[in-house]
């Protein structure tokens, strides 16, 4: 797979909680360990970064939350399941265009190969 500097950079980081940890775990122990090995790296993000709706010209807080935004040019989508769907996706390119942020990770930590649970978009 061929990426951009931050992505491969944020996924080598993501390899680094998958190796140390391994499978199983809650999403929120990835959320944690991961922003840890970002701050370790020296890349900036924000978690759980409220995410507004835009309706008729006004934010509106409707609860979404991106799980981690990197870079303010990063979304990255943390999932620990047993298989993603096509919800999940959808979920992370509805939180792209929202923001306005056309790079996105989908990370699913419960994955043997951590390789087989990542995927990339692009807007």
């Amino acid at each position: 797979m061929n990426f951009d500097p931050l992505s491969h950079k944020v996924i080598g980081c993501a390899l680094e909680v998958h190796r140390n940890l391994g499978p199983g775990l809650l999403e929120s122990t990835y959320e944690k360990c991961l922003a840890h090995e970002l701050t370790d790296v020296k890349i900036s993000f924000k978690v759980q970064k409220a995410l507004p709706v835009l309706c008729k010209g006004i934010n509106i807080d409707c609860g979404y939350r991106v799980d981690l935004l990197i870079e303010d040019k990063l979304i990255v989508g943390l999932k620990s399941v047993e298989k993603m769907l096509g919800v999940h996706e959808a979920q992370l390119l509805t939180y792209m265009k929202l923001s306005g942020i056309n790079l996105g990770l989908l990370i699913n930590f419960n994955s043997k190969v951590l390789k087989d649970g990542l995927k990339r978009f692009v807007l």
